[in-house]
């Protein structure tokens, strides 16, 4: 691709090790407490998937998944095209800006005893998925089963079985890597802050120039998160591993609203006013209003510098410690109209050539789930032609997400103190 890009040096992962099917079983064995496998993936020429694949012709599939961004939408409609095309099944996007809506409209569907349901394909993670979890509003489990499964890199990406410390047990199937990565255009910011102390200092330093989203905006929430981990080591960062108490809540957040009631009044706005969203956070960077950007996709600024809305001179980092890290998933509710379809679009998804699709960041950039090495050398090669110079390869540690009973309260009391 025929521009410059300064995206630092950073080493690439270990290679993945070759994983076969007994080496899942091998897997299953190894997980954590609480996590189970739930069975072999079935093979795609399999007479039970072929029925399966025979069922979903001619169902629709409402998906609901966020619409923020032109280029996930348009990958979406490319996958919605393939799968008419391949599997003569309609997918059609309902686009949300926030995954809670969606639950609360099942949940409500639940309560109204209504059979068929309104959505069909959910893409979810971490509280939301703990409560549709929880109060049985997912249907499966399913993951495991699907054929694209057997190369989900289940050993080398751990958060695949668990999403935000709550065991998957199959109900959702994941489908991209993600990981906290920080944004800053290395001309005007020639050390980038590479802990949250040196954040701190450099938000200090740089009155009126530094700021994070909003939260409950995901981002925004991430960074509370971030700050929340960093503040708290040992047994203390245990603790919000497990299921919020009240107890914990109290003293486990005591050093983060300390640290935010010092520094905002240094941030944009004093601290009184922030941006909506990680997209408007960018912008403001672009703009150069801002010094400093987040995101939750490690190759957003090369994607953002090959549009041509970063500077390329934008160079992407994480702290030396580490940042959180998760991964996203395809869950599918308890009273789909569609459930075969359902599969066969998860399944579409999971797989190599469209997880490949979804690598490049002339399209998304979005992670891979899969253990790409041990992919048949055809696919493989889908990988090796969607591969852009100066991609980032993170090793900085990704560190796991707390408990996700812990986002609403945290969102909660941010609110009560900041939110005006």
């Amino acid at each position: 691709m025929p521009f410059t890009l300064r995206l630092e040096s950073i080493p690439r992962r270990q290679a993945l090790a070759r994983i076969t099917r007994p080496a899942l079983a091998a897997a299953a064995l190894s997980l954590p407490m609480g996590a189970r496998a739930t069975g072999p993936a079935l093979a795609a020429d399999s007479a039970a998937w072929r029925t399966i694949e025979s069922q979903a012709r001619g169902q629709t599939v409402y998906f609901n998944a966020w619409a923020g961004s032109p280029a996930i939408n348009a990958y979406i409609q490319w996958a919605a095209e393939q799968l008419a095309s391949r599997y003569g099944l309609r997918l059609v996007h309902v686009k949300i800006s926030d995954a809670a809506e969606m639950v609360q409209r099942v949940r409500n569907e639940k309560a109204a005893t209504k059979a068929g349901g309104t959505v069909d394909l959910v893409w979810i993670n971490g509280e939301n998925f703990l409560a549709m979890k929880r109060e049985g509003l997912l249907n499966g489990p399913f993951a495991e089963q699907l054929p694209s499964y057997a190369w989900v890199d289940t050993q080398g990406k751990p958060t695949t079985r668990m999403d935000f410390s709550e065991p998957v047990d199959g109900m959702e199937a994941p489908w991209g890597m993600a990981q906290l990565t920080f944004m800053v255009d290395s001309a005007r910011v020639p050390q980038a802050p590479r802990s949250l102390a040196a954040w701190l200092a450099f938000a200090q330093a740089h009155p009126g120039r530094v700021t994070y989203p909003r939260p409950p905006d995901f981002h925004g929430t991430s960074w509370l998160k971030q700050m929340l981990l960093d503040l708290n080591s040992g047994a203390q960062r245990q603790a919000l591993y497990q299921p919020l108490t009240a107890a914990t809540l109290d003293t486990r957040t005591a050093a983060l609203w300390r640290t935010l009631d010092g520094v905002h009044p240094h941030l944009w706005r004093k601290g009184r006013q922030f941006p909506l969203s990680a997209g408007a956070q960018r912008q403001m960077m672009a703009d150069g209003e801002l010094l400093w950007a987040i995101t939750f996709n490690p190759n957003e600024a090369a994607n953002e510098i090959a549009a041509g809305r970063l500077s390329a001179s934008t160079i992407s980092y994480q702290f030396d410690s580490g940042t959180l890290g998760n991964t996203h998933f395809l869950a599918i509710p308890f009273n789909t109209r569609a459930f075969a379809a359902a599969q066969v679009t998860a399944n579409f998804l999971l797989g190599a050539q469209a997880q490949a699709r979804k690598a490049d960041i002339a399209v998304w950039g979005d992670p891979t789930v899969l253990a790409v090495d041990a992919l048949p050398a055809t696919q493989r090669a889908w990988f090796q032609a969607a591969a852009v110079p100066g991609q980032l390869r993170t090793s900085a540690p990704a560190i796991p997400e707390p408990h996700a009973s812990w986002v609403d309260a945290l969102e909660k009391e941010w609110a009560r103190r900041y939110g005006g």
